[in-house]
């Protein structure tokens, strides 16, 4: 599972963010998109060696969190499960059917050479 993915299952959990710049984020989660970016409401935002400061709601750009620390009470186990499917990797043509005797292999310089055809230039 993609740590992304996990963290979308967060919504409504209260959580702790360090940011990369030293700030102390804490907050419940409204969302999370693919980037990473987090969304949280109830934040009481701690910058580094300053007083705390309490907000309604705040953005954070996914790139700047430095570390998520997860409530003890968070079931791990059950929310690690991955619950999407699995797809099927596509098979490519050369997948899809072997290659015969002498088929071209995709190495080397020129074209695909089989048995029985010309070499270049007579050298």
């Amino acid at each position: 599972m993609k740590l992304v993915r996990f963290l979308m299952k967060l919504i409504h959990e209260t959580v702790t963010i360090e940011l990369k710049n030293g700030t102390l984020v804490h907050g419940g989660i409204i969302g999370v998109d693919v980037a990473m970016n987090m969304h949280l409401r109830s934040v009481k935002m701690t910058p580094k060696n300053k007083d705390s400061i309490n907000l309604d709601s705040l953005s954070i750009r996914g790139n700047n969190i430095r570390y998520i620390i997860l409530p003890d009470s968070l079931p791990l186990d059950t929310m690690l499960i991955d619950d999407e499917p699995r797809k099927k990797a596509a098979r490519t043509r050369a997948g899809i059917r072997g290659r015969g005797r002498g088929g071209p292999r995709g190495r080397g310089r020129g074209g695909p050479r089989g048995r029985g055809a010309p070499r270049g230039r007579g050298r």
